[in-house]
């Protein structure tokens, strides 16, 4: 029996590379889907009994930081999506980089892993020697109508593979 906290070794882990969302995670915000996608990625982790939760800081906004992404939702409330909010201020769509959380899924002895993820990007930053993605798991929370527009842009804008039929 594995104890709590071990996963070296352990094939086909399940593991979620979450971006760092005040706003979601500790706020509550319905504007995003991020509070919902963390405590899913917990349950699930915990109904696996084995599993890893990289929390990525300095992602906030898809890496413009609070201010700017505080700057995109008033934007937002134009009517802009949240694609050309960021564009709008000058800012990358997505600056994000998962470098570190292969670095530490690496350090703790995974190579194989089930990534928890709606994101194409993740997924291509992620499934390289290595570490090999052996099973995209899709992280779907139940859709409420204030994320709605939101995830349609993840959607059709990003590339995420939602299933956005309510």
């Amino acid at each position: 029996m594995l104890q709590l906290g071990e996963v070296k070794g352990q094939e086909n882990v399940l593991v979620r590379i979450h971006s760092e969302c005040l706003t979601g995670d500790v706020l509550g915000s319905l504007r995003c889907d991020c509070g919902p996608q963390l405590q899913l990625s917990l349950e699930s982790i915990g109904h696996a009994g084995c599993g890893v939760l990289v929390y990525l800081r300095g992602h906030e906004g898809r890496g413009i930081g609070l201010t700017g992404k505080l700057a995109a939702y008033q934007l937002q409330d134009g009517g802009l999506d949240t694609v050309d909010a960021n564009l709008h201020l000058g800012l990358p769509i997505d600056a994000r980089s998962y470098d570190a959380a292969a670095v530490i899924l690496t350090q703790l002895g995974l190579s194989t892993i089930r990534l928890l993820t709606n994101n194409p990007e993740k997924i291509s930053e992620l499934n390289r020697p290595p570490l090999v993605i052996v099973e995209r798991v899709p992280l779907l929370v139940p859709l409420h109508h204030e994320t709605l527009r939101y995830l349609k842009t993840k959607q059709e804008r990003l590339g995420h593979l939602l299933d956005l039929t309510e």
